[in-house]
């Protein structure tokens, strides 16, 4: 399940019926430059050029101009497929009639090949130094002997550092949103987390009725530097 931001005009809901057969999440939003500033996260991007080929194409690069990480598929009229060119700078096009299997397998197909592209990433803050390439963590130089869990917990919170999230939200993030089991789940693992950091255990924060975020140390000004490799 991936989480899917449409860019429509009008912010039609219906812009491709299909997606309501699927079980994606779905967040609609106006087509418009000032809209991206506030623009949710999200694994792939669903730019709707139905009405307006123009304003549609002029998005799109921007879009590409300031530096999209995640796929961009067109959502275009039959008769609009013929403006379509490389210089839109779209990782794919789907007729706004297309059916859910092969809308489905589109996402699926253009957010797999973003993830076989993209550089492994270096976090490197307050002592901690993760590394994706190679599946490790270390603290001041020392190696974490962590589950694939337990990392992909620290990592996601160590590239967010100082945000705080949920219980729900990590869930969803580092479990998967088809994940059944309960948020007491998140605790065990920052509890083993903990345990396995040592005397950089305050890392991991707990904010009282809320959730969990990466601390960064006073020193530390700038938070998690993120390198791609």
């Amino acid at each position: 399940m991936a989480q899917l931001l449409i860019l429509s005009p009008a912010a039609n809901e219906d812009v491709l019926p299909a997606l309501s057969l699927l079980s994606h999440r779905t967040r609609v939003i106006p087509a418009s430059p000032e809209q991206l500033v506030r623009a949710p996260e999200s694994d792939l991007v669903l730019l709707d050029a139905r009405t307006n080929l123009a304003a549609a194409k002029a998005l799109s690069q921007i879009l590409r101009t300031t530096g999209i990480s995640v796929p961009l598929i067109l959502i275009v009229t039959e008769g609009g497929l013929t403006a379509v060119t490389p210089d839109w700078g779209v990782d794919d096009v789907v007729l706004d009639h297309a059916g859910p299997a092969e809308v489905d397998a589109r996402i699926r197909l253009a957010i797999g090949r973003a993830q076989t592209t993209q550089p492994a990433e270096r976090i490197q803050t307050s002592g901690v130094v993760i590394d994706e390439a190679s599946y490790s963590a270390k603290v001041h130089g020392r190696t974490l002997d962590l589950t694939y869990k337990e990392f992909e917990l620290l990592r996601f919170l160590a590239a967010h550092p100082s945000r705080v999230f949920t219980r729900e939200q990590l869930l969803s993030e580092v479990w998967g949103y088809d994940y059944f089991g309960g948020t007491r789940t998140v605790d065990v693992h920052v509890r083993r987390l903990r345990a396995k950091l040592g005397d950089l255990d305050s890392l991991i924060g707990t904010v009282r009725n809320v959730g969990y975020r990466f601390n960064v140390h006073e020193e530390d000004d700038e938070g998690a530097a993120v390198t791609a490799r």
